[in-house]
């Protein structure tokens, strides 16, 4: 859910040939810092790139994203870094989420996501990372960190603990606590458990922003997938009254006239 790949840059601006000047690789045994992965960030930043997010994402006045901003990185290029700068401490890891850069944080919340991921990892040191996670949700503020993270960092935690904070986060005022909240369950979609997906679904159900609205149906139509006749159920109880776009995602891969039911019932009770 990124933006397209462009061309990789070169020293802050976009190569003639398209081709990206590859960075040195850290010296064996360095430990990843912050400042090293900024480093590296800024070698490959292209004013291209930092245009097209902001094509993509909306950053004006008013907007979801007003005042992030974006350094210009190719989020697979952040990613191949995030790999690289996987074993940075939770302190690294705390100060790029302190950075306005866009990518910086982007960086840090999947560093957080592949460190929860590490069977090597304790259940000690996972905790830590949900509740960083959480202490500074107010960086993680755009949709695609959510997604980022959410289901790995959170829902993995919670995995075999009470799922009482979704639920919490379901009626936070803040738009992206309530987007982990129904995010978060992706982690128990995976394992077949779908109950606090439409349970969560449920809360969000009438939510005016409109991430909100694709959050809720991109994942009960994923929950969907493990269970058909949940997400029909769920669909017959709730389809002439939820919003549009929560719709229309939640019934994409639903066969043609399955499709074409459900948008008839919406249009019974809200016609055009």
């Amino acid at each position: 859910m990124t933006p397209k790949d462009g061309k990789a840059p070169r020293d802050g601006k976009a190569p003639k040939d398209g081709k990206a000047r590859k960075p040195a690789a850290p010296a064996p045994g360095t430990q990843p810092t912050a400042v090293a992965f900024l480093e590296r960030l800024k070698i490959r930043q292209s004013d291209v790139e930092q245009a097209k997010y902001q094509r993509y994402f909306k950053t004006g006045k008013g907007d979801y994203a007003e005042g992030d901003f974006f350094m210009g990185v190719r989020m697979g290029e952040v990613f191949t870094l995030a790999k690289e700068f996987a074993a940075m401490s939770m302190e690294d890891i705390e100060q790029l989420l302190e950075q306005d850069i866009h990518e910086a944080r982007a960086g840090a919340v999947k560093i957080m996501a592949l460190q929860t991921q590490k069977k090597k990892t304790t259940e000690e040191q996972r905790q830590r990372l949900y509740e960083l996670y959480l202490r500074k949700h107010d960086r993680i503020n755009n949709w695609d960190l959510v997604d980022l993270g959410a289901g790995r960092v959170v829902g993995g935690w919670l995995m075999d603990k009470p799922r009482d904070p979704l639920y919490q986060m379901a009626r936070s005022e803040s738009m992206w606590e309530r987007r982990t909240a129904i995010v978060a369950t992706s982690a128990f979609i995976r394992e077949g458990q779908l109950d606090d997906t439409f349970a969560i679904a449920e809360v969000l159900l009438h939510d005016p922003e409109d991430l909100i609205q694709k959050a809720v149906g991109g994942w009960i139509r994923d929950a969907g997938r493990s269970s058909r006749e949940r997400l029909l159920a769920f669909l017959d109880e709730h389809a002439a009254t939820m919003p549009r776009t929560t719709l229309r995602y939640a019934i994409e891969h639903l066969g043609k006239e399955q499709r074409a039911y459900y948008l008839t019932l919406k249009d019974r009770v809200f016609p055009n």
